[in-house]
C-alpha cells in the first residue's frame, strides 16, 4: 500500500506511535510530505528515525518551507532554500537544540556540520512526487497553474516559493487529473481537509496538540497518533 505522512515538525513520540500503528512491510511504500524539523521537541530524533525507516522501507522524502528555512540559515546553496533569517522566528531554536548547536562555544551556523547521514538526507529532499493517479506536494501550486489541464507542465513551472509557501490554492478545484496530496496548512480544528477529487490535506497540526496523520492510498484511509 501508499502511505502519504503529514508535518511531523519534530514530534518523535507521535512518530513512533504512528508507524507502530502502520506497521509498514513488504510492498508498502511511504511519502512524507516535508516540515520534519522546527517547533517540536527533537528534530534530530525524527530525522534519525526517518533515515533508518528508509532502510526498511521504500520511502519518499520531500522538501518543507521549514526544512528550507533551515538548509539556508545554514549556508546551503539552492534555489529551493529560502527565508533563512525567518527560521528562528520559526521554531528553529528547537532543531538547533537538538543537534547540539549551542552547545558550542561560539555556535556558528556557518561552522555548524550536521552529522553526514542528516547532510544526505537533507541533499536527497525532493520538491514534489508524482505516483499513480496522486501528486504529493509540501503546499500546494500556484492558481495559474491549477488551471492548466497539463500536469507535466504545470510541474515544469512550479515554483519553490508555491511548492513550499502557498496556503491559499490547496482546497482550488482543477483540471491536472491527479489528486493533491498536501500538508503545510493545518485546518482550524485539525482535521484532514477533504476536497475529493481534487486533493486532501493532511497537516492536522501535530505539533500543535493535533494529530499525525497518514493517508493510506488508493482507499484513502486515515490513521492518526
Amino acid at each position: 500500500m501508499l502511505y502519504a505522512i503529514g508535518d511531523i515538525h519534530g514530534e518523535i513520540v507521535k512518530l513512533e506511535a504512528l508507524l507502530a500503528t502502520l506497521r509498514p512491510g513488504a510492498g508498502d511504500r511511504l511519502v512524507f510530505l516535508g516540515d520534519y524539523v522546527d517547533r517540536g521537541p527533537d528534530a534530530c530524533a525524527v530525522v534519525e528515525r526517518l533515515i533508518r525507516l528508509q532502510r526498511e522501507v521504500p520511502c519518499v522524502f520531500l522538501l518543507g518551507n521549514h526544512e528550507s528555512m533551515f538548509l539556508d540559515f545554514l549556508g546551503w546553496r539552492d534555489a529551493r532554500y529560502f527565508a533563512g533569517d525567518a527560521f528562528l522566528q520559526n521554531g528553529g531554536a528547537r532543531t538547533l537544540a537538538s543537534y547540539g548547536y549551542f552547545d558550542a562555544v561560539e555556535p556558528n551556523p556557518r561552522r555548524f556540520a550536521l552529522p553526514p547521514d542528516h547532510e544526505d538526507f537533507f541533499r536527497s529532499l525532493r520538491s514534489w512526487h508524482l505516483e499513480a493517479d496522486y501528486l504529493f506536494v509540501h503546499a500546494g501550486l500556484a492558481r495559474e497553474h491549477l488551471q492548466q489541464s497539463d500536469l507535466n507542465w504545470a510541474l515544469r513551472r512550479a515554483r519553490p516559493e508555491d511548492l513550499l509557501w502557498s496556503r491559499n490554492t490547496g482546497d482550488l478545484p482543477h483540471r491536472l487529473g491527479v489528486t493533491i496530496v498536501y500538508g503545510h496548512t493545518p485546518s482550524a480544528d485539525y482535521a484532514v481537509r477533504w476536497n475529493l477529487p481534487f486533493s486532501v490535506g493532511i497537516d492536522t497540526g501535530a505539533v500543535y496538540g493535533g494529530p499525525l496523520t497518514a493517508l493510506r492510498l488508493p482507499d484513502e484511509t486515515i490513521f492518526q497518533a
